[in-house]
Order: C-alpha cells, then structure tokens, then sequence
C-alpha cells in the first residue's frame, strides 16, 4: 500500500537565533547614549523559554523591547511566539517583565487550525494533532499545497512552518 502524501504544521523558535539577537542588543543598549548609567539587561531562560526585560523605568523598558523587537525581527525569528508580560516593579526601583517564547502550536490553536481546515471544504484533507505539531494528509498533492497556501493567508497568532513534506 502506498503511503499518502503528508506534510508537518509547527510552529518553533531557533533559540541560537534568538541568543545571537540577544547579543546584538545587548551591544547596541550599551553603546547607545540614553542608556548610560542605566540599569537596563536582558536575561534568557532557555530551560524555560523566556526573556526576563530589566530597565529602570517602564520607559526604558519600551525602548529596551523595541531594540530586542528589531533585532529579532532582522534575524528571521517569528515575533509571533513572543509572548509579552505585565510590566513589574523590581528591587533597586528598577521595572522587570517577562516575555515567554511559544514553542509548538497550543492545542487551543491546533484545534482551531483543524476546524478552519475541515471548514475550508478540501476534498480529503485530514488533519491530525499530534503533541505540538499538526499532520496533514490527503491523497492529492494539490490538495496538500492547498492547505498551505490557504493557512499562509490566515493570522492564527502564531508563526506556522510547514515541513517534513512526503509526497
């Protein structure tokens, strides 16, 4: 029996890219004048998949997040996935917020992502869950770029890749 065409929906960061956009800014808020003296940082959690923003004032930290949001941006990282908390107060009167990085679809948007494809009427489709990450199948190859294009042209809030592709 021959194995239906399938390809992978996930949604993942590249946590070397996002170290490597973390140095960059990090350089850049040294170097830039209205930061000096300041107590401005940005830490990286990668067991936890966070970034924990300090700066002095929420000012600061708005200028602080735009320069992150630029240099993630310019390394190709899927701003998407951020998750941007609650600005909070800090010891030393500094301001501390956390931004949680997505990684993999939830399984309230996976299961949103199914129903929109079961509701885009494509003749034998079947998308499946599975952990993370969505299968999808169907006997046509066209049918399978479909989907693609179709779920490119929808915002579901997260950055999708489409892998793993079998023909």
């Amino acid at each position: 029996m021959a194995i239906q065409p399938s390809f992978d929906v996930t949604s993942t960061v590249d946590l070397q890219e996002i170290d490597n956009a973390l140095n960059q800014a990090r350089k850049e808020v040294a170097q830039r004048y209205d930061f000096k003296g300041s107590k401005a940082s940005i830490e990286f959690d990668a067991k936890d998949s966070k970034l924990v923003l300090i700066a002095d004032d929420e000012f600061k930290l708005n200028a602080l997040w735009e320069i992150l949001l630029t240099r993630l941006v310019r390394r190709n990282v899927p701003t998407k996935n951020l998750a941007r908390g609650t600005a909070e107060p800090a010891a030393n009167s500094t301001v501390r917020q956390e931004v949680a990085l997505q990684q993999g679809i939830p399984s309230d948007k996976a299961r949103e992502i199914v129903k929109f494809i079961k509701d885009a009427k494509l003749k034998k489709v079947q998308a499946a869950i599975q952990g993370d990450q969505l299968r999808i199948t169907s006997s046509s190859k066209d049918e399978l770029q479909e989907v693609m294009r179709v779920l490119r042209e929808q915002d579901f809030g997260v950055a999708l890749q489409f892998g793993n592709y079998r023909g």
